[in-house]
């Protein structure tokens, strides 16, 4: 297993300093700031870990309420909302530095049958011959910024291979959807509680960029402004993240200098395992202003 995916097991484990509160160091990405996907695995694990085993997580809501230092922990505070008969119900808020940061709802069922239908999965080249994005990093060279370059080309926890490259350096108008396949770097432990948990992590990437492409932005140009609101996620069936999925990914809406982003995550073999909704700012300074 690579390193930088040991690591990000360790960080979605979490240190246990009292019986429902959590403690999670942080893994930078180069940027300062803790990327969102993580404390959203983590703030998972947390709850997950006050929770039977046999009542596995079926959705999540989440909320991003400030910007996350990645140079220090973050404390996970569990609240035991409600053991019942079938479901289980926790809530967990995210600290650093005495406020909080995030918060999270998840609800986790007990296994059942029940009806069975799901989405099919769009017609989407396999992951056999695409370029990784660190690949398509290096391919730019010095094209890339300096103090970019070597974030860009850095080892990751996750492989992620588009299916239409966008350049975010230079983007171009395009429609509001793509599709990425993506898969831990390395094998993981055969424990869904773990994958769900990385794939609560992996979501949040190529996520709300693809409510930016009908207006050729990007996070990278200046006066942008980006980052996540909040975050659902539904899990429908079991998945290995280490094993590649699809993650298809649409915006029906943005307006008010927010993007919203749905997407839906298959197997090679077309079975939908997860779905995904997310809103996000994408604020442009100056360019909207009053009188701009």
């Amino acid at each position: 297993m690579p390193n930088v995916l040991t690591e990000l097991i360790e960080l979605l484990r979490l240190e246990r300093i009292e019986k429902n509160l959590f403690r999670g160091q942080s893994q930078d990405l180069g940027w300062g700031a803790i990327f969102g996907g993580q404390v959203l695995g983590q703030a998972l694990s947390a709850a997950a870990q006050t929770v039977p085993d046999a009542r596995p997580v079926h959705s999540l809501h989440g909320y991003f309420l400030r910007q996350g230092d990645a140079k220090a922990p973050v404390v996970y505070d569990v609240d035991c909302i409600r053991d019942g008969k079938s479901f289980t119900t926790r809530r967990v808020v995210a600290i650093q530095n005495g406020r909080a940061i995030f918060n999270l709802s998840a609800s986790f069922q007990r296994d059942e049958g029940g009806y069975d239908h799901a989405s099919e999965m769009p017609q989407t080249p396999g992951p056999e011959g695409l370029l990784s994005e660190v690949d398509l990093a290096k391919r730019l060279g010095d094209k890339i910024p300096e103090q970019l370059r070597k974030i860009a080309t850095a080892d990751r926890p996750i492989e992620i291979r588009p299916v239409a490259p966008t350049n975010p350096l230079h983007p171009k108008v395009k429609p509001p959807h793509r599709g990425v396949w993506f898969r831990a770097s390395g094998d993981l432990p055969d424990d869904q509680g773990v994958h769900r948990c990385v794939l609560a992590y992996a979501s949040d990437f190529h996520f709300l960029s693809t409510a930016m492409q009908p207006h050729a932005v990007s996070w990278l140009l200046p006066g942008m402004q980006v980052a996540s609101l909040d975050h659902a996620m539904w899990f429908h069936r079991p998945f290995r993240m280490d094993e590649w999925l699809l993650y298809a990914v649409e915006s029906p809406s943005a307006s008010g200098a927010r993007g919203l982003v749905r997407g839906q995550l298959f197997t090679r073999d077309g079975t939908l395992v997860a779905s995904t909704v997310q809103e996000g700012l994408m604020r442009h300074h100056g360019k909207f202003d009053a009188g701009g």
